[in-house]
């Protein structure tokens, strides 16, 4: 079943609205939680996409944990998963959002890191 609203996820509403909400909030744990009950409702290839979403929260769960490695491991799995993406995708601006993970995955292995969590900045025309 899709969570759809006019051709891309419904970020405004239910369990995406609310776990962006916690995100935002760097409630990092409660947002994996929301998310993943979307998660299970999706088809592909938007299920991989909310998954690499689900993953870079749970990346920083672990940040929050001073998991420094799982922090890592976590945020190379996004990276992957974000990778053949366009620039935006389920509402969501992608390349912005790789670009951030870059960010903190060099910030991480040279101590110097960015000043905020990677955002999920909301887009209207994506999947193009």
């Amino acid at each position: 079943m899709r969570k759809w609203c006019g051709g891309v996820l419904d970020w405004r509403s239910g369990e995406l609205a609310e776990g962006l909400a916690c995100y935002r909030r760097q409630e990092f744990f409660e947002a994996h939680e929301h998310w993943e009950l979307a998660w299970l409702r999706l088809d592909e290839p938007e299920k991989s996409f909310l998954q690499a979403i689900i993953q870079n929260t749970a990346a920083f769960h672990h940040w929050q944990r001073g998991e420094a490695e799982g922090t890592l491991s976590l945020l190379r799995r996004v990276r992957k998963r974000l990778a053949p993406l366009p620039a935006g995708f389920g509402g969501v601006a992608v390349e912005r959002l790789r670009a951030e993970v870059d960010g903190w995955l060099r910030g991480i292995e040279s101590g110097e890191l960015p000043e905020a969590f990677p955002a999920i900045s909301l887009v209207e025309n994506t999947n193009e």
